[in-house]
């Protein structure tokens, strides 16, 4: 920041401190917060686009409520940089998204102004009904203030209408405010955002609905009793003036807007207008992603976590290093399209990340046999089941941390009539800075658990091709394929596909005079390989085993391991409860066998932030790590 230009952020260490400016000052902050925004995010990586847009809406909220006190609930939290930078965490936020230092999402372990966990989409207003109905159920004195602040893409999703329509029958004051920029991370689809991007009010309206409602007011007409009345009242009158209905007043919560989610002083005059307004209401702010950074603006989708850049150009600094592997995700939005050309049955969904998963390359190919159905992981999941009942072979691609939200679909809608979806798991295992709530560490424990489920995850990029095409090749019922986030090692990835045989491993190498095998599932094994290479260099060796499949398990690997050696080892990028290392544990159990088993994989807790390789190591499963217990007596 120039050090010429006035420094009033410098001055605001907490919303008290907001709090004593006057609203001409504001305009001022916001300018200073988005310089801070920019200075930081050019040198430490993070979300940016969404908290540059939410720079005028986070600044209005702690100016008018009470916070922490009052409480703001961040839906996915993308959009928070400025609300931590506010509120007590200026100085440590070079630290954000790094180990030991603050999430790159709201938490409550972190701050007592994060009032909600964040980083999944569309819980903001279910949680915040849940905080405002308790403050009335406790009677809290002073009355306590409770806002959801959700984006147009996570306010499609089912758990919003959920709790939309659960705040429209229960007595509550809570208020919704509705950050309107028509993006997610790629462009919003749905018959919700075309309706957001049209929506209209009539200030007509307003003006004949505030002298209908002084004029009850002063005949005593008007009460909490009737307040459903009143509220139908207004809603047909403004259907009337307006010429349009109201998706939120029709579910009797009070709508105000659209308005210039930009202009903050007349966001602080409306937020203080209705704040103390009984009963739901939802404001209505239309904003720009990246706002106040020409670069974002303009390509919103590219900076929503552009990585390093140069802020005065904005050109985001790539690594330009020769030869570098493809990324995983890259390897299968391609190999898709190849199964695609060739087999007309292959159909593709994503819940609203088609780039992020490299599922635009098929939507490019092939958009009319390609769905991107928005942030709606349970529908995407029923919809697959769907499509594959009348004979489609869908891929159904998911963050794994997402794919959590859709677990009874899978089992209700897909397993259970054995339907041939091919689960695509991308960001499997530890994902790095995203942190705790990102982390894929759960897919293969809770996909193992499902009957008539096929999980398998390749160790190298050649292996998820092979496993791609032998999903479409065989006759099956639903199967998971997990992949990590980034790339592996082969940068000659694009080899000929081949059949694999569903439930068998393969052995990578054989130690010679060493009671130690290691069984290993997905790409942690390169890591696997390097540490057996390493130990060989200080006189210790171990049988290498990549096992492919986690179920069915491969028995005749567990038959000669269990048979040849007195020690193993097991390796999972994915928590060590109902993984590999129970599955291992479990056969050896029932078959008779008792070798000593150390399972390395995700401990038992939850991970935070901090990067890939520092994880890893954090969780035991680096190279030093698994050399280390090779070498140790156990």
């Amino acid at each position: 920041m120039d050090n010429n230009k006035s420094n009033i952020l410098a001055s605001i260490d907490y919303p008290s401190d907001l709090r004593k400016l006057s609203v001409e000052q504001l305009p001022a902050v916001c300018q200073e917060l988005r310089e801070f925004i920019i200075d930081a995010c050019s040198e430490n990586p993070g979300h940016f686009g969404s908290s540059m847009g939410a720079v005028e809406i986070t600044v209005a909220l702690h100016y008018v409520f009470n916070t922490p006190y009052d409480r703001i609930v961040w839906d996915v939290g993308h959009q928070a940089y400025g609300h931590k930078i506010l509120t007590g965490r200026r100085e440590r936020f070079a630290t954000n998204r790094k180990l030991n230092g603050l999430s790159g999402f709201p938490n409550p372990a972190e701050s007592e102004y994060d009032a909600f966990i964040g980083g999944h989409a569309s819980n903001s207003i279910s949680a915040a009904l849940g905080m405002a109905i308790a403050t009335e159920l406790q009677a809290d004195a002073p009355g306590r203030k409770v806002v959801a602040v959700i984006g147009d893409a996570s306010i499609a999703g089912g758990l919003a209408f959920e709790g939309l329509n659960n705040a429209s029958i229960n007595p509550n004051d809570l208020l919704i405010i509705l950050n309107d920029n028509d993006m997610a991370i790629d462009h919003n689809v749905g018959g919700l955002n075309s309706y957001l991007v049209d929506i209209t009010t009539s200030r007509r309206y307003n003006n004949v609905r505030n002298k209908i409602y002084q004029c009850f007011k002063k005949l005593n007409l008007i009460g909490e009793g009737g307040r459903g009345s009143i509220l139908r009242f207004n809603n047909s009158l403004k259907s009337l003036l307006s010429k349009q209905q109201n998706i939120f007043e029709g579910l009797n919560i009070r709508y105000f807007g659209p308005a210039d989610g930009h202009d903050v002083e007349n966001i602080v005059r409306m937020l203080q207008t209705i704040k103390d307004m009984k009963g739901p209401k939802i404001l209505h702010l239309c904003t720009k992603k990246g706002k106040g950074y020409k670069p974002a603006e303009e390509d919103p989708t590219k900076w929503h976590a552009p990585g390093k850049f140069n802020k005065e150009t904005g050109e985001i600094v790539k690594n330009t290093a020769p030869n570098q592997p493809c990324k995983f995700q890259d390897v299968f939005g391609h190999t898709l399209v190849e199964l695609a050309e060739q087999n007309e049955r292959i159909v593709s969904i994503t819940p609203a990340m088609p780039s992020g998963s490299s599922m635009n390359y098929m939507m490019e190919r092939f958009p009319q046999r390609s769905f991107d159905v928005g942030i709606s992981e349970e529908h995407a999941v029923t919809f697959s089941a769907g499509l594959a009942k009348e004979g489609l072979l869908p891929y159904c691609c998911v963050y794994s941390s997402f794919l959590q939200r859709a677990y009874d679909e899978i089992i209700h809608d897909v397993a259970i009539q054995n339907l041939p979806v091919t689960f695509c798991i991308d960001r499997a295992g530890i994902v790095g800075e995203d942190g705790v709530t990102h982390h894929g560490c759960f897919d293969l424990s809770f996909m193992r658990s499902i009957p008539g489920m096929t999980v398998a995850a390749p160790m190298d990029e050649h292996t998820l091709r092979h496993l791609l095409y032998t999903a479409q090749a065989v006759e099956h019922g639903p199967l998971a394929i997990r992949y990590p986030r980034g790339g592996g090692e082969i940068v000659d990835w694009h080899c000929p596909m081949q059949l694999l045989p569903i439930g068998k491993g393969r052995c990578l190498h054989i130690a010679t005079n060493s009671n130690t095998a290691i069984l290993s599932i997905g790409n942690i094994g390169t890591t696997v390989s390097h540490a057996i290479e390493k130990a060989i260099e200080q006189g210790y060796d171990a049988t290498h085993y990549d096992m492919i499949f986690l179920k069915p398990i491969d028995e005749d690997i567990l038959k000669e391991v269990a048979s040849c050696y007195s020690r193993i080892i097991t390796v999972e990028n994915g928590t060590v409860v109902g993984g590999l290392g129970s599955a291992v544990m479990e056969w050896m159990a029932e078959h008779g066998y008792a070798p000593r088993i150390k399972r390395l994989g995700i401990p038992d807790q939850f991970i935070a932030q901090g990067s890939v390789s520092e994880l890893h190591k954090l969780c035991g499963f680096d190279v030093d790590s698994i050399v280390e217990l090779l070498i140790t007596e156990w």
